[in-house]
């Protein structure tokens, strides 16, 4: 093998004197010795003992059993596989939804923040899962998209059966939470809280779940802030005989208390509605609001120490 230090060139060559068996294991005594490469021609590594019996090789052990891996970029190896990412980085806030007296009624923004600037105002938080079901999210906008790509492999795979039957939302619910929970469980969690909604044979089901795997079913749900904001009105408001227009009407009075309270909030969001008939997806609106209040023109007038 040749190798440059500087501008000369070195041979380096390589001699096993013996083998040995050391703990099950065989070990090679391997001996090498640097020299000028016009002189490697003519060398010859029995004389050279011969002729410098004082003379130290440096000596090496070489285990065949076990050679040493190459080092390997972090990137490419396995070990960049077990990093894991505990905080979100780009998340949508509140999901809203509620049964009516035919279906389901879902309703999200579509902004997506990154840290606390809202970066994506496009962003769709409502999808169709299979025939019967209604997922929203809340939460970190790639895993969730990592869950749409699980409830796809579902999907698909319930669907190959090809038996007239199909996953209606209780099981997706199920499987969700089994998910959730299972990568809680892996310390890796998916950063969402999640509502699955849908209606299958005339049975209404709604059901949430989050990140670690806590999950209802209830009358009305929703995620993020609006647990706060938002459930204290449909609590004094819902009733089961709402109708569709009526729950439209609802979703868009808790949308525009979180619009004015939520700072992630965005004035562009979508109700997406399921029957037995099949899901309605909402093209993107926004609401009509209210600013000009006099606390918001001249928050600081009268007050002490103002200008």
């Amino acid at each position: 093998m040749l190798l440059k230090n500087g501008t000369n060139f070195f041979q380096f060559s390589c001699y096993q004197i013996s083998s040995k068996k050391k703990r099950n294991q065989e070990q090679n005594e391997i001996y090498f010795h640097w020299f000028p490469n016009s002189s490697a021609s003519n060398f010859h590594f029995s004389s050279f003992v011969n002729q410098n019996p004082g003379k130290k090789l440096t000596k090496m052990i070489v285990d065949s059993s076990s050679p040493a891996p190459a080092k390997k970029s972090l990137l490419l190896s396995s070990e960049a596989d077990l990093q894991r990412t505990q905080t979100p980085y780009v998340t949508g806030t509140s999901v809203i939804a509620i049964k009516y007296k035919d279906g389901i009624l879902i309703a999200a923004d579509m902004g997506g923040s990154y840290g606390s600037t809202l970066r994506y105002k496009n962003v769709e938080r409502i999808r169709p899962v299979g025939k019967h079901s209604l997922i929203g999210a809340s939460g970190e906008i790639s895993d969730f998209q990592e869950i749409l790509r699980y409830l796809d492999e579902l999907i698909l795979n319930d669907s190959m059966w090809d038996d007239g039957n199909s996953l209606g939302p209780k099981e997706v619910h199920n499987y969700l939470t089994r998910v959730m929970y299972n990568r809680r469980n892996k310390f890796n969690p998916l950063w969402n809280s999640l509502i699955l909604g849908g209606v299958k044979n005339g049975q209404k089901y709604l059901g949430t779940v989050n990140m670690i795997g806590v999950h209802y079913e209830d009358n009305h749900v929703a995620t993020g802030f609006g647990n706060h904001l938002a459930r204290p009105i449909l609590r004094e408001e819902w009733n089961e005989n709402l109708t569709f227009e009526e729950g439209v009407k609802l979703l868009e009075k808790c949308m525009r208390v979180l619009l004015y309270r939520d700072r992630s909030a965005v004035n562009k969001l979508q109700i997406a509605k399921i029957t037995d008939e099949g899901f309605t997806i909402s093209q993107p609106y926004s609401l009509k609001t209210q600013w000009k209040f006099k606390a918001f023109e001249n928050p600081t007038v009268g007050a002490e120490g103002s200008w």
